[in-house]
């Protein structure tokens, strides 16, 4: 059980029962058991309810009847699947259950009550059957989220990436509780637009908190390579990044340093909006 007053005590992680949850749930569990919290893990199955436009009102023939059980078989041998995955995790405070419809407000109701959310690679670059879930996670519910793509050193390297906005800052808040056990922090940005951060006040808010964090002014340039090759240089296990600091259809559209975090990198991720 978690220590009162430890800073998270429950990690949420929504599956589906696709093979490659089987890394996520792993380090989902290594986060858990490194604050003694819970592991909530629900299963996030096909919502019928979003059927009904397709359905029609009143009328249920040999195709739509046809569909329904083909959707009830699929999600029944999905959660088997994600029951079998979770039984394989070494970490005994967890616990399993199956979100009911309608699926997202449900999720959204788990959210709300989670200290941490975590997804895959593949709900990050939008595939899979947790991509949309992702999403309302992250910009809708705003929550905390990290998205494991390999195991990782909970006591090892961290950066934060900080432009002084809103987003990047409030990720970098929120992931005060992780950072408290890093080794190492190392906070980092770049001196670009008309007043650029001052990378040290957030260094001294990590100071009150218990954190030695070290600052590395980054060269101008493309923001998301130097990111990346920061994180790189510092061996970092993860880094803490804000999402979707500019218009959502923007950043789709015309890429974007959040884009690019998610698509095109193999990096660990904490991230807020």
């Amino acid at each position: 059980m978690a220590n009162k007053g430890q800073a998270w005590s429950r990690i949420t992680i929504p599956v589906s029962g696709a093979a490659s949850e089987v890394k996520t749930l792993q380090i989902a569990a290594t986060i858990a058991e490194a604050f003694e919290a819970e592991l909530n893990v629900l299963f996030a199955p096909p919502d019928p309810a979003e059927l009904s436009p397709w359905l029609g009102e009143g009328f249920m023939g040999t195709v739509q009847m046809s569909t329904l059980d083909s959707l009830k078989a699929a999600t029944e041998e999905s959660e088997l699947t994600a029951r079998s995955h979770f039984a394989a995790v070494a970490y005994g405070h967890k616990t399993f259950s199956a979100l009911e419809s309608p699926v997202w407000q449900d999720l959204a109701a788990e959210t709300r009550l989670s200290d941490l959310v975590v997804f895959g690679e593949n709900s990050a670059k939008g595939q899979g059957m947790l991509a949309e879930a992702f999403q309302q996670v992250l910009m809708e519910e705003r929550a905390g989220v990290f998205v494991a793509r390999k195991p990782f050193e909970i006591t090892g390297t961290a950066v934060v990436a900080w432009d002084g906005k809103e987003p990047s800052s409030r990720a970098a808040r929120r992931a005060v509780a992780i950072l408290k056990k890093a080794s190492k922090v190392v906070v980092i940005g770049a001196p670009v637009g008309d007043n650029p951060p001052k990378l040290d006040r957030l260094a001294a808010y990590y100071a009150a908190h218990g954190i030695a964090a070290e600052v590395d002014v980054l060269q101008k340039g493309e923001i998301h390579t130097t990111l990346v090759e920061a994180a790189d240089r510092h061996g970092a296990d993860y880094m803490v990044a804000g999402a979707y600091g500019r218009s959502r259809i923007r950043e789709f559209a015309f890429g974007g340093t959040t884009r690019y975090l998610l698509q095109n990198t193999g990096l660990n991720l904490y991230m807020a909006h």
